[in-house]
């Protein structure tokens, strides 16, 4: 496997514990709809939330949660909007982004709650 999709497992890894030590509940990892994937899916209070993670080992090219383009966006939207109506879930969807640098001297978490709004 690639050195880029370790650091991306990884990054997935710490983004779960870090969301199950804020108090989610994790529901799924790594769920597809056809080309698209949803990172994580969560439940926290109200909401059923779809995490994108992006990891770096360094931000020289820009944070890594800035790697969420409009594009990606609407993949998310997208996807999230399959998961709904295969989950008949009730509760009100969020979009959230965590951006990691992991090295080897260095790990940073940010979690960016309410990244962007869907336009369903």
């Amino acid at each position: 496997m690639a050195e880029h999709n370790d650091l991306g497992i990884q990054g997935e890894a710490i983004a779960a514990k870090f969301l199950q030590k804020k108090g989610y509940t994790i529901l799924h990892k790594n769920w597809r709809f056809k080309r698209d994937e949803l990172d994580i899916v969560a439940s926290h209070q109200e909401f059923i939330v779809f995490v994108e993670v992006k990891t770096r080992v360094n931000s020289y090219v820009g944070n890594p949660e800035e790697a969420v383009t409009k594009g990606k966006q609407q993949r998310l939207i997208r996807a999230a909007h399959a998961y709904m109506e295969n989950y008949q879930t009730d509760l009100e969807a969020r979009f959230d982004v965590i951006g990691i640098i992991k090295n080897q001297h260095n790990e940073e978490i940010v979690h960016i709650e309410q990244a962007f709004q869907p336009r369903w």
